[in-house]
């Protein structure tokens, strides 16, 4: 994946072992977070279990992947701003990990995934309508976990966790508009991937130290930072939508393709020049009047993936990743932190453009 960051973050990441701040957030959130889940009433309780990976689909206890935990890691981190300890963000954490998997749930179904974590997904285990409830609930349950705090600076985070969320709603409808369209513009994909993935990040970089007592001029940068970690995020997770490795990413090859996603590759190269750009047009416009796209070869599918590397759209995503976590980096300048923190932080994010999951 060409989108190593530049040396001065990359010597930055050695000194911090990323590995352990990740786990950090996942420890410190988890126990809240399932503690939130068994409130749910049956099935639904069981349900969210099965997709958190806590057991398997027979109910039997299991050690499930439960994502790369960026976002409680942040969420703690960013408590650590203000001075507070890292529990003081982990109501925020669990509340933005709620909200996150209340669209994972949805965004499944919607987009046909039958494979998450490398396990079946919700709805195809347990059935639409759970995958629908099961979502519902955790949202709920994401505003509930932050204003039983009942504290002022509670209330300031779940104004940005709900405006955040909107966002997050905005962005997959706009996503699920885009497969119907035979052209997208670059600035068009920027925008619903700021909303759909920009908009949580920039929340749970900020939320923690909201709750730790921040003035708003401090979040509003964390946000900043958090949106433009989130289209760095999304660029990578693009690139890996089409060329990742499904043993990795644990879904199929050429993922993002099969789903005739309108993502940054596919629009890079689409609004090239050249012969590349104007044969992929010419396919994908046939692909979207094709009765028998669903049986399509595996050598179909990675010879748009080709055309699509031709016509420069791998290369314009990856500089884009790079673009976007280099504003990241620029909007901590704006925030008073222990270096530390500040190092934490430039290490996740480093973290997110070089990942391959």
């Amino acid at each position: 994946m060409p989108t190593v960051p530049p040396a001065s973050q990359a010597a930055r990441r050695t000194a911090v072992d990323v590995s352990a701040l990740l786990e950090r957030g996942r420890t410190l959130a988890t126990p809240v977070l399932r503690a939130a889940v068994d409130r749910l009433a049956p099935p639904m309780d069981t349900v969210a279990a099965y997709h958190f990976g806590w057991i398997d689909a027979q109910g039997r206890p299991a050690d499930g992947d439960g994502g790369k935990a960026v976002r409680p890691a942040l969420a703690v981190l960013s408590a650590e701003v203000t001075g507070a300890a890292p529990e003081t963000g982990v109501p925020g954490a669990v509340a933005v990990e709620l909200v996150h998997n209340f669209s994972l749930l949805h965004d499944d179904l919607m987009d046909g995934d039958e494979q998450r974590r490398h396990r079946d997904t919700v709805w195809k285990v347990h059935g639409p309508a759970q995958a629908i409830l099961v979502g519902d609930a955790l949202f709920a349950l994401a505003n509930e976990v932050l204003l039983e705090l009942g504290t002022v600076e509670a209330g300031r985070a779940t104004r940005r966790l709900t405006r955040a969320s909107r966002a997050l709603i905005d962005g997959q409808a706009q996503d699920i508009s885009y497969e119907h369209r035979d052209r997208v513009s670059v600035e068009e994909c920027l925008e619903m991937e700021g909303n759909k993935t920009g908009a949580l990040l920039a929340c749970a970089s900020s939320i923690g130290a909201v709750l730790g007592g921040a003035d708003e001029r401090t979040a509003d940068a964390l946000e900043r930072y958090g949106h433009h970690l989130g289209l760095a995020f999304q660029a990578v997770d693009d690139l890996l939508g089409i060329w990742g490795d499904p043993e990795s990413t644990g879904k199929q090859t050429w993922s993002d393709l099969r789903q005739r996603k309108k993502s940054l590759p596919v629009v890079a190269a689409l609004a090239a020049d050249g012969p590349a750009a104007t044969r992929l047009g010419e396919i994908l416009a046939a692909d979207a009047k094709s009765s028998d796209f669903a049986n399509f070869s595996e050598e179909e599918f990675a010879a748009r993936a080709a055309l699509i590397e031709e016509a420069g759209g791998r290369e314009w995503t990856a500089e884009e990743a790079r673009r976007q976590h280099t504003i990241a980096i620029e909007a901590l300048d704006l925030v008073d932190m222990p270096d530390r923190v500040r190092d934490q932080f430039t290490a996740l994010a480093d973290f997110v453009v070089v990942r391959k999951r």
